[in-house]
């Protein structure tokens, strides 16, 4: 099947962005601009329910995304909004496993020091929790240069 580009975004609307589905895939280029955390996380919780995960579970997939690509521009790029991410989510074997790549620190989070007692009404902080809770496996692949964050989240049978 050829690739089909979703109308999540479109280039005038979300510049940087590029979203194409594919037979139970989905890739997405990016710079690490804020602006496309929403069109990433809806064509990711679209994805979820097409394979068969319900309202709830497709959510919290999408909220994970949400939180690991805020990760990668707050941590990885510190801020900055114009450098490159990533990401292939890819529905098999019962599961669907999502792939960021950044070319970032490749500072490994969980080696890095946190806030110390965590308070959740101050903001930052909670991504990792959020990623660790609501997937299944979380891993984190130091690269030449960067990270690769592996996520995978089995379907509810």
């Amino acid at each position: 099947m050829a690739p089909v580009s979703h109308n999540f975004a479109t280039h005038d609307q979300n510049p940087g962005l590029r979203i194409i589905r594919e037979s139970g895939v989905l890739k997405a280029g990016f710079n690490s601009d804020p602006a496309h955390l929403a069109a990433v996380r809806a064509a990711v919780e679209a994805l979820s329910a097409e394979a068969g995960f319900e309202a709830k579970p497709s959510g919290e997939i999408g909220l994970a995304v949400n939180e690991a690509i805020a990760n990668i521009i707050r941590h990885a790029y510190g801020r900055a909004g114009d450098m490159p991410i990533e990401m292939t989510a890819n529905v098999k074997a019962g599961a669907i496993e999502i792939t960021l790549r950044d070319w970032g620190s490749g500072e490994c989070p969980a080696a890095s020091s946190h806030r110390e007692p965590m308070d959740p009404l101050t903001p930052g902080g909670l991504g990792l929790v959020c990623m660790h809770r609501l997937m299944d496996e979380v891993l984190f692949t130091p690269q030449p240069r960067g990270m690769l964050l592996t996520m995978r989240r089995k379907i509810a049978s």
